[in-house]
């Protein structure tokens, strides 16, 4: 089993060595890290290429122009030589297990598709702060399922031959394509909670979850769930009609409001449970 851990790097080189250090010092050893740079205007890749000029496990390509999120991680995955995938931001980092424990969950159950982990979130100086709180297994097989409230976060990784059989990343979005991809892999087969914190998230001004993009995500997310539901014929969600096209976030968001009672989650801890 190979790995391909896949960077998406914009003007984000300042941060890269901690990255690195962490991709090699990985216990699972076949893997390969694929960066493409979306047309940094910054010395970024310059700083990488220095770093990885060594080992040809890294492999670095270019987008001739700034391309956007969407189309930077689709690349990637094209890219991408191993059975497995894992997307680790230049400006964050992984924990020395991360690779073995996904690696360990695939090689067990072929019916498990993606796994995802907690993280840990941490300041400027990746210096950690606190645990994600919300990290759990999630009911598999469920239609109504749309990682709302989001438990699947990072480190998530998944099987690109799977990733082949569906409608593939949505190259247009520039926010929530992530979640647009879990939900399409979700489809397919089982998910896989893995109860280590094996990511670390840094939190700086520059980061694209915590600048102005930050309330427009809401949006994109809200347009991931519709084009979900639609994917899967629902026409219906808790009695309520579905609406024939997007107009408004608050719109799809009232739809999921039932999955906040009590009564469903008591339902949605058996299920797991049981599972």
């Amino acid at each position: 089993m190979k790995f391909s851990i896949l960077i998406a790097n914009y003007n984000n080189g300042k941060f890269f060595e901690d990255c690195y250090h962490s991709i090699m010092a990985q216990t699972f050893t076949d893997w390969e890290a694929v960066i493409l740079d979306d047309a940094s205007t910054d010395d970024s890749l310059e700083i990488i290429s220095e770093f990885v000029k060594d080992d040809s496990r890294f492999k670095i390509h270019k987008n001739e122009k700034n391309s956007g999120v969407g189309i930077t991680k689709s690349k990637l995955i094209e890219l991408a030589n191993g059975n497995i995938c894992g997307f680790v931001d230049p400006d964050d980092a992984i924990t020395p297990n991360a690779l073995q424990s996904a690696a360990d969950v695939f090689l067990k159950d072929p019916k498990t598709v993606l796994t995802y982990s907690s993280f840990i979130k941490c300041d400027k100086d990746l210096k950690p702060l606190e645990q994600f709180r919300s990290g759990m297994q999630v009911v598999n097989n469920d239609p109504y399922f749309f990682n709302c409230p989001v438990h699947i976060v990072h480190f998530v990784c998944f099987r690109k031959d799977v990733y082949e059989q569906t409608e593939k990343m949505n190259s247009e979005m520039r926010i929530a394509e992530d979640q647009d991809l879990y939900l399409k892999m979700y489809e397919k087969g089982k998910v896989k909670y893995i109860d280590e914190p094996n990511y670390l998230y840094r939190t700086h001004s520059g980061g694209i979850s915590q600048n102005e993009n930050l309330p427009k995500s809401r949006e994109y997310f809200a347009r991931v769930i519709f084009n979900t539901m639609k994917r899967r014929g629902l026409k219906t969600i808790n009695g309520k009609k579905i609406p024939s096209e997007y107009s408004q976030p608050k719109e799809i968001y009232d739809l999921l409001e039932y999955q906040n009672s009590v009564p469903f989650r008591i339902m949605k801890k058996l299920k797991i449970m049981f599972q």
